[in-house]
């Protein structure tokens, strides 16, 4: 007997995303014949095959079913053509008044094993639902064997419900083939694994990344080596019903849409004063730079590759943000134009048209200080992602200060993610589970 191929694509190992059902706001006519296989006769040779028979968990009627319990459907007699989840949420737990969702973030898809004869959900349950699992076998006959299951997931209750609280990009940027992904919770999240199992990341050209954390609230995504440019990306957050730390449920689903733009890469050697930058391996630009002065660790100009960040038409340079008093004689307050943040320790690329010294010396208190024109070129033709590679100085720049994340190896960032796994951007699904106790 062959397995159907009822998606119209090519599974990976164990056929993951066989089986998509859609998350209806209203449950759907299957749901009407609940709790007992339904055979229809399927051809002339009927007689002659035992009827397929399905089993459906979690249980029939079941209440309070954990978010993150696997719904699996299995087989006898016959391969398993079809599963539709449908979720229609009944509290309050994943609503914002007003908002209005999209019902394909929760889209249920599923693994089916080899012979066709089981079949496991690939993502969590939405708290506070009730679920409708609707699943059809056929046998050697063409029969067709129906089988429906209603139940109930526990509600995510309040102050343990586990929220986006912001992300870098955000939908519709383009950005840099240095961009990370970075995600912000709201709450400690203590089950890391399966939180990264349950964000997957796709990209047109495919590639090998891995999450790690800055701390137990914000995960971050980076690809092996630099985005390809020219490409779009995408990031499903398929949070709900994962169970982030004890009794802490996600409540929502997301889905960034983001575009890598053209490659740009700026590199300074801090004794040479100048910047040259490339795009598309092309020369674009020479820039005269006066670097720090290096008299201390502070105001040192950090070696490293750093990652473009925020930017400000116009912003005070103000010292006692970093930890330095005002009576301290490194102390110093300065408005200036055109600043490009490269670290959380206070680098930019600004302007600086008070320093006579650009081009000559580096005498900046650790940032790179450029002139007006040049400033303001910087500005307009970089994006947030692209790559300021420095070399030159004996401060190393930190993985975790800003987005410094390309200081670590690739060795040791798919090392120091909780999976410990790469996840490959081909849309195959991630590395392991996001279920709890199985």
């Amino acid at each position: 007997m062959e397995v159907p191929d009822v998606t119209g694509t090519t599974p990976r190992v164990a056929m993951r995303r066989f089986g998509i059902g859609l998350a209806a706001l209203v449950l759907t006519a299957t749901a009407c014949t609940s709790g007992e296989a339904e055979t229809q006769s399927g051809g002339s040779d009927s007689a002659e095959a035992e009827p397929a028979e399905l089993v459906i968990t979690p249980e029939d009627g079941a209440a309070e079913v954990a978010p993150d319990s696997p719904i699996r459907v299995a087989a006898e007699n016959g391969v398993i053509t079809d599963v539709r989840v449908d979720q229609v949420v009944v509290t309050e737990a994943s609503l914002t008044e007003g908002e209005e969702e999209d019902p394909s973030l929760y889209e249920m898809s599923g693994t089916l094993n080899g012979d066709g004869t089981e079949w496991v959900s690939d993502w969590n349950l939405r708290p506070g639902s009730d679920v409708v699992v609707t699943a059809t076998a056929e046998n050697d006959a063409g029969e067709q064997t129906e089988l429906v299951h209603e139940f109930t997931t526990l509600e995510a209750v309040p102050g343990r419900r586990l929220e986006l609280a912001s992300n870098f990009p955000v939908t519709g940027d383009t950005v840099g083939v240095g961009m990370p992904i970075v995600i912000n919770f709201d709450l400690p999240v203590t089950n890391k694994a399966r939180v990264e199992n349950s964000m997957e990341v796709v990209s047109e050209q495919e590639v090998q990344g891995a999450w790690n954390w800055i701390n137990d609230q914000t995960a971050v995504f980076r690809p092996e080596t630099y985005w390809d440019p020219y490409q779009s990306v995408s990031v499903d957050l398929n949070l709900a019903g994962v169970e982030a730390s004890e009794g802490v449920y996600g409540v929502k689903n997301h889905r960034i849409d983001f575009e890598v733009g053209r490659e740009l890469i700026a590199t300074m050697h801090v004794p040479d004063h100048e910047m040259v930058i490339t795009v598309d391996g092309e020369h674009e630009r020479t820039i005269e730079v006066s670097n720090g002065k290096a008299s201390r660790h502070f105001d040192t100009t950090t070696s490293g590759v750093h990652v473009l960040m925020e930017r400000y038409e116009q912003i005070t340079m103000d010292s006692t943000t970093v930890g330095i008093p005002e009576d301290d004689p490194g102390a110093y307050n300065v408005d200036v134009q055109y600043a490009v943040r490269t670290s959380n320790s206070g680098e930019f690329v600004h302007e600086a048209s008070y320093n006579g010294s650009i081009g000559s010396a580096n005498t900046s208190n650790g940032c790179t200080n450029l002139r007006m024109d040049d400033a303001r070129w910087f500005f307009e033709n970089t994006l947030m992602g692209d790559i300021l590679d420095t070399t030159g100085t004996d401060r190393e720049f930190e993985w975790d200060n800003g987005w410094g994340f390309w200081q670590k190896s690739w060795d040791e960032w798919l090392a120091d993610s909780a999976t410990g796994e790469p996840q490959v951007t081909d849309g195959s699904g991630t590395p392991g589970s996001v279920h709890g106790e199985q």
